[in-house]
């Protein structure tokens, strides 16, 4: 956990204006959609901070920031991979690059979208109804 969760202003100074306008329009999108607890956390070796969406145990998805860069990290199970497969061809030339070149571990494929702006939102809403539906009317 961290000491200390970071503030609208912090994350501003660390990932720029700009990036921080996409992230709160992904972060309400998310949230128009699903009903989840937020967990802030330390972002490990590679980022500052992690901002976790999950709901009984299961994460729907995290978010990262570092300086002057934030990513949205959604993993597929086997069954999901699957389902994201059979519809591949409808998804942006980026995001099917992404998938292709995510490792997939024992517990699933682990992708790293780094969003500058919201041209993949479409594809991110769609890829996060493979791991949930929506539970919020």
């Amino acid at each position: 956990m961290l000491d200390k969760i970071p503030t609208s202003e912090d994350l501003i100074t660390l990932i720029g204006k700009s990036l921080f306008e996409v992230w709160t329009a992904l972060c309400d999108m998310i949230e128009e959609k699903y009903d989840m607890e937020h967990l802030w956390n330390n972002g490990g070796k590679a980022w500052k901070y992690e901002y976790k969406y999950r709901r009984g145990g299961k994460t729907l998805c995290a978010l990262y920031v570092k300086e002057n860069c934030f990513g949205l990290m959604i993993i597929f199970g086997k069954n999901e991979r699957a389902k994201f497969e059979e519809d591949k061809q409808n998804y942006s030339i980026e995001v099917q690059k992404v998938y292709d070149e995510s490792k997939t571990y024992h517990d699933g494929k682990w992708m790293m979208f780094e969003l500058v702006d919201k041209s993949l939102f479409g594809d991110m809403e769609k890829m996060l109804f493979i791991k949930r539906k929506s539970n919020k009317k």
